[in-house]
């Protein structure tokens, strides 16, 4: 296949697939966690709030929680980790330090999306870690909130 050839078909494949980035939406921000899917209670979310706020004031670090019923039209929880991010604004402008904890249950995903500014510190393979070993062992307990407390922690 040309050069040619392959710009042509990534060009018509973005094209096909303009409608369909047009048509996700996202939720609202309205917090540094935001649980869509209902896995917290107050008492929880309170802590990780707290808990949050005082990371980013002492390192200057985004860090957001963020639980979903699905992933909107079969997008990869990549994907959609990385649109949310973008939409959101997590992280300084111009340091691009924010991470996304994306927990959907219903499709058994997690996700830690981590801006480019952080990526030499939280590497891909440190956080697939911290799912593996920490986020997913109190998930198959059926304990959501202690995994996502705990992944925090690790975060």
């Amino acid at each position: 296949m040309t050069r040619s050839s392959r710009i042509s078909i990534g060009l018509l494949l973005l094209w096909v697939s303009l409608p369909l980035i047009a048509e996700i939406s996202f939720p609202p921000l309205t917090g540094r966690v935001v649980d869509q899917a209902g896995l917290l209670d107050v008492e929880t979310t309170t802590r990780l709030e707290q808990q949050l706020q005082a990371h980013e004031a002492a390192t200057g670090n985004q860090l957001v929680v963020v639980t979903l019923k699905d992933l909107q039209q079969g997008l990869a929880i990549e994907d959609y980790g990385y649109q949310l991010g973008r939409e959101w604004g997590i992280g300084q402008k111009g340091k691009d330090n924010g991470v996304l904890l994306i927990v959907v249950p219903s499709l058994r995903k997690v996700r830690i999306e981590v801006g480019y500014g952080l990526e030499g510190v939280l590497t891909d393979a440190f956080s697939a870690n911290i799912i593996q070993a920490v986020i997913l062992p109190r998930f198959r307990d059926g304990n959501f909130a202690l995994g996502i407390t705990e992944g925090v922690d690790a975060i």
